[in-house]
Formats: C-alpha cells, sequence, structure tokens
C-alpha cells in the first residue's frame, strides 16, 4: 500500500488480540489513559530521544495506543516524515485518530491490527515500542516490525519491568499498575531479552529504582541474496566484440 503523508488509514472490522480483560481494559480505559499515564511523560520524551531522528524519516510506533509518543516525534522529523502508529485496540486507535485530526496532522498513518499480522505500508527508518509488553514477548510480532525497518535502523522501547526483589513495595505498586494491561509476567525481569538477539548493540538503562527501563539497538544487515540463472549479457557488448571494436 502506497503512503500518502495525507492519510490515515485505519481498517474497519475490528481484531481481538490477547485475553478478554486485557482487551476490556484498554477500551474502558482508552478516554482516561493520556491522564493515568501523564506520570510516565518524560520517558516518552527520553524513548523519543533515544532515536536518532531527523526531517523526512518514516517513525513506526509499535501498539502506539492513544498517540502519545506522536507530537514529540513529529517535532523532529516535520511536515515531511511519517509516522504510522499500529495498535490493536480500536478504542485506543479512536483516541489518537481524534488527537492527529485535532492537529491538523497530515503525515500520521494508522493501522488497526494485531501487531504479529499487521500489514505495515512502509520501510522505516526507525521503530519504537513504548509500554509495549507483550509486543515485546511476541517473536513474530518483533521480526514482522523489524522486517519493516531499514538496515541500520534504531529501535527503542522502555516499559515497566520487576524491581529487585528486596523492593517489595515497589513491585507490588508494579503488579497493580500493570497488571490490568499484560497478558502475563512472563519476561518482566528483562522485558528485552527477545529483542536483544534481534538487533545490534542494544543498550539498556534501568530506570525509576529498577521498575522501568529504556534500551535502544540498531537492525543488522541483512544478507543480500545470491542471483540464480543465466546472466543476460548487454547486446551492445557483443556487437562490439563481433566487430572487432574495444570500449
Amino acid at each position: 500500500m502506497p503512503v500518502s503523508a495525507s492519510s490515515v488509514f485505519v481498517p474497519a472490522p475490528p481484531t481481538a488480540w490477547g485475553p478478554a480483560d486485557e482487551q476490556t481494559a484498554y477500551s474502558r480505559d482508552a478516554s482516561a489513559y493520556d491522564s493515568r499515564t501523564s506520570a510516565f511523560e518524560s520517558y516518552r520524551r527520553r524513548l523519543v530521544d533515544l532515536l536518532p531522528l531527523s526531517r523526512g524519516d518514516v517513525v513506526l510506533d509499535v501498539g502506539c495506543g492513544t498517540g502519545l509518543c506522536f507530537e514529540g516525534v513529529r517535532n523532529q522529523i516535520g511536515a515531511e516524515g511519517v509516522i504510522v502508529g499500529v495498535d490493536a485496540s480500536r478504542d485506543m486507535l479512536a483516541v489518537a485518530a481524534a488527537r492527529v485530526a485535532d492537529r491538523g496532522w497530515r503525515n500520521v498513518v494508522l493501522v488497526q491490527a494485531p501487531i504479529e499480522e499487521a500489514e505495515l505500508p512502509v520501510v522505516a527508518d526507525h521503530a519504537l515500542f513504548c509500554a509495549t509488553h507483550d509486543v515485546l514477548q511476541s517473536g513474530p510480532a518483533l521480526d514482522n516490525v523489524l522486517s519493516h525497518v531499514r538496515d541500520g535502523g534504531t529501535v527503542a522501547a522502555t516499559g515497566g519491568k520487576w524491581a529487585p526483589p528486596w523492593a517489595i513495595a515497589l513491585n507490588a505498586g508494579i503488579l497493580a499498575l500493570h497488571a490490568p494491561y499484560v497478558h502475563d509476567f512472563a519476561g518482566f525481569d528483562r522485558p528485552w531479552a527477545k529483542l536483544a538477539p534481534r538487533v545490534d548493540r542494544l543498550r539498556v538503562q534501568e530506570v525509576a529504582m529498577g521498575g522501568g527501563y529504556l534500551a535502544s539497538g540498531t537492525v543488522p544487515a541483512r544478507p543480500v541474496p545470491l542471483l540464480s540463472g543465466p546472466i543476460d549479457r548487454d547486446d551492445d557488448r557483443d556487437d562490439d566484440r563481433g566487430n572487432g571494436t574495444r570500449g
């Protein structure tokens, strides 16, 4: 699908993803999500700052939710760039679409689909994952996203994690905060573990007394496929050689 800088694309059929209670939480909290997560705005800014953004870049916002990272990204890529926000929740994307319309952004594309199956209409320069634990635990989701980021592009992620075991009170708060939105807590001690072997030079910084993290790395170069079969010769070169001339 070609991308127009003035297009906003939201497929019509709703698609469920994750357990029912998780989807209910995203649907129930969509309108209040911005205010409920305002305390984490500084981490969103730090996440965007991990990407070496330039004007005209194309950025995938994976699990974009209500579009809270859009403004920070757009400030750096300008109107010439493109943001593709993808999320499984129709209700969260409805809030994101309203945000885009209110600000008159004509370079944001919204895709409503499970990340594993999303048809991403670009090869992006960068991708970000903000508070997307379940996506980071899915190999197929990561593979789909990374296949749509150019060689050498930057991938950045942030979210919650278990603090050290002795921080009992902190971990109790982390559990209460994330439980409605997380399929399960598998991998919550190192949420970046499945991303690490898929990117180069992954750097991880723990924040919030160990209850959160910021991570970034680069997409490795893919091998160039070898051509097979006969190689066609240039007709002009054949003619020159047959006439005894030199190029």
